[in-house]
């Protein structure tokens, strides 16, 4: 059992402890020898359990109770508990919330009705289409256009490295109106996957198996009532759903890196050498304490952001930016540290922390590269620095 005694900060309430605790007891017996030879089906099968179990209900507002904001830190408890069990289980939770984040956040009544309930009841997967070929996380350059024609938009151009791509019913699908240059011109969308004019073109491979994909968009029309907020306010819609999420890709890369010092510690218990347990060698020691240190400043910079955020905080760009950029930077060095505490087993295929090398690495990229994040963390800085002046 992975260290538990974070849950006792003064970030926590007795509910959050309450879902770990009935989080942990689902994960041991849901998630064992998940079949991962065939990736959509996996994360099909995935969200439905997720979904049936309740658990997609913390990813979204529930559309009977709109008022009720997202709380955020249990988003993360989720994550890290999912991710710490089964990295495939948290990709699955972590597409459902994003993908749906900004229905739940922006979307009209109508909008939240048609799609919230399937979605939290995994009857329906969804996915975020921002990221496009040419600008990556420089979303203000989008070039994919809607172009309002009536009483409807017409779509066109392309998304690429898009989770979910392929498997979703639903897709949020931000395109450039041109109500203003950069990132004052973009809009975003509800996009049923069997849209006119809508099409899977490439499905790409990735180390860590995932569903991903390039889309296509070529003259697909949708209503404007499929408009999400208002006409230009998509970078913000963006911006506001990456700034919840942002956190909970953190807590991914906490769960990761509890797994790998969990498996440490039972790898340098129980391996001798000279008749000494590794365990006992001080070498060894400082890994373990590197590992210790780097997982439990990871989660006070998370669970500090998510605190931020569920105690009402408008915006938590800085601290969300912190918690991701050294949190995924760290577990990659804790994964690393404990496949070499495994000698040959740590590169074996297969094996825990092989899988978990080949994990994270994505973290450190998707939701804002880590060397983007350094920007929007200086950025942040400065502009306090010269507010206080």
């Amino acid at each position: 059992m992975s260290d538990k005694t974070y849950l006792d900060w003064p970030f926590f309430e007795d509910k959050h402890r309450q879902l770990s605790q009935e989080l942990e007891l689902w994960c041991a017996s849901h998630l064992i020898n998940i079949d991962h030879s065939d990736t959509d089906g996996a994360c099909k099968a995935l969200v439905k359990a997720l979904g049936s179990a309740g658990w997609c209900e913390y990813s979204g507002i529930d559309p009977a109770d709109p008022d009720t904001p997202l709380d955020v830190r249990s988003l993360c408890i989720i994550r890290e508990t999912l991710a710490r069990h089964e990295g495939l289980a948290d990709f699955a939770f972590a597409m459902q919330g994003l993908g749906s984040g900004a229905i739940s956040l922006f979307g009209t009544t109508e909008q939240q009705y048609e799609w919230l309930e399937k979605t939290r009841a995994g009857d329906a997967l969804s996915a975020f289409a921002l990221t496009e070929a040419q600008s990556g996380s420089d979303v203000a350059n989008s070039t994919m256009s809607a172009t309002r024609d009536g009483d409807d938009y017409v779509l066109n151009g392309e998304k690429t490295w898009i989770s979910n791509g392929g498997i979703a019913q639903v897709y949020t699908v931000f395109a450039r109106t041109g109500e203003a240059p950069g990132a004052r011109g973009l809009s975003a969308f509800v996009v049923p996957a069997d849209s006119a004019g809508f099409k899977v073109v490439e499905r790409l491979e990735t180390i860590a198996p995932h569903p991903l994909a390039t889309l296509k968009f070529t003259d697909c029309r949708v209503p404007a009532s499929a408009l999400l907020g208002e006409p230009g306010a998509g970078f913000k819609i963006a911006m506001t759903v990456l700034d919840v999420f942002r956190p909970t890709v953190a807590a991914a890369a906490l769960g990761f890196a509890r797994r790998a010092l969990d498996e440490s510690l039972h790898r340098v218990n129980a391996r001798e050498i000279q008749g000494t347990a590794l365990a006992e060698r001080q070498m060894v020691q400082g890994h373990i304490a590197d590992m210790a240190l780097s997982i439990d400043a990871s989660a006070l910079l998370i669970y500090r952001a998510a605190w931020l955020k569920d105690s009402g905080a408008p915006r938590i760009t800085r601290e969300a930016a912190m918690a991701k950029l050294f949190s995924t930077e760290q577990a990659q060095q804790v994964i690393d540290q404990s496949v070499q505490l495994h000698g040959g087993d740590g590169v074996r295929s297969g094996t825990v922390v092989e899988k978990l090398y080949r994990e994270i690495r994505a973290l450190r990229i998707y939701e804002g590269a880590s060397d983007v994040q350094k920007i929007i963390i200086a950025r942040q800085t400065l502009a306090a620095f010269e507010g206080g002046k």
